[in-house]
């Protein structure tokens, strides 16, 4: 009975008046910002170019109240976007604001294309414009994940190492050592080099295959989303694992032991003493 009561109410014809606002606003817009329009002129999806050439949409759903309140508004923007409105204003003024959102991010989409360019990115996959989080490749089963503040870009981001202790602990001590060097005048990723005093793999000499190893346990790179973030502690093993995958196969080890949601229990490789949280 709610669908059929909401899907009615979907079909509440518009006013003309809101056809003619809407088609005027377009209009004076310039239907060359225009990416698509439906059927019923209630979803509107417009394109904006940043000053670096960077394509961008701001999609539009429009109530049949427009222009007396404002559209709801859908962005691909790593900060909140709020639009300012009184019943004046049009759908420029929307764009206008829209552009003025994406030009301040600019620093902000100049590092991380230079990351996603120059470095091996195991996640996300396929970043969007509002990812904030990038995990690095290091070396064969060690990485970084760096969650960038889209506001200060320049500014040391925070980082987490993943791998076994024996590889990422002199990254952490270099990182915590190497801290006041860190120069807002240049690049995050040269930034990141100088303060760890390591050379990124680079996507031009060296496969994502070379350092992006299956779990040692499902067999998988890729397990809903997720890749490869434990590391046995083993110099000798180095076996990298999921860590929903290590968390199920310790759970089913007669030897493992629990405490609270931490198991401990043995790698499958090598037997060293692993631990795994169900959250990590």
């Amino acid at each position: 009975e709610i669908a059929l009561k909401n899907t009615q109410d979907l079909h509440i014809p518009r006013p003309p008046e809101y056809y003619s606002c809407l088609v005027r606003d377009l209009e004076i817009l310039g239907w060359n910002k225009v990416a698509y329009v439906d059927t019923g002129l209630a979803t509107i999806k417009l394109k904006a170019e940043d000053s670096c050439g960077r394509q961008h949409l701001i999609t539009l759903k429009l109530n049949a109240k427009y222009p007396t309140e404002p559209p709801d508004c859908l962005v691909d923007l790593p900060v909140h976007f709020a639009v300012s409105w009184v019943p004046q204003n049009s759908l420029t003024d929307i764009y206008n604001q829209f552009l003025a959102a994406v030009e301040s991010l600019k620093g902000f989409w100049d590092a991380m294309d230079e990351i996603d360019v120059k470095a091996w990115v195991l996640e996300p996959e396929n970043p969007t414009r509002a990812a904030t989080r990038r995990r690095i490749a290091i070396g064969t089963n060690v990485s970084v994940n760096v969650e960038v503040d889209p506001r200060h870009p320049n500014m040391l981001p925070e980082c987490y190492f993943l791998g076994a202790d024996h590889a990422v602990n002199p990254l952490r001590m270099k990182l915590n050592n190497n801290m006041h060097l860190w120069d807002p005048e240049i690049s995050l990723l040269q930034n990141l080099k100088d303060l760890l005093e390591i050379d990124f793999p680079s996507r031009a000499v060296i496969e994502k295959s070379d350092f992006a190893k299956d779990c040692g346990i499902c067999y998988a790179y890729r397990l809903n989303g997720t890749t490869p973030d434990q590391v046995c502690d083993e110099p000798r093993c180095g076996q990298p694992f999921h860590q929903a995958c290590l968390y199920e196969w310790l759970q089913g080890l007669p030897s493992s032991r629990q405490s609270f949601n931490v198991i401990f229990g043995e790698c499958p490789y090598c037997n060293k003493v692993r631990r795994s949280s169900e959250n990590e």
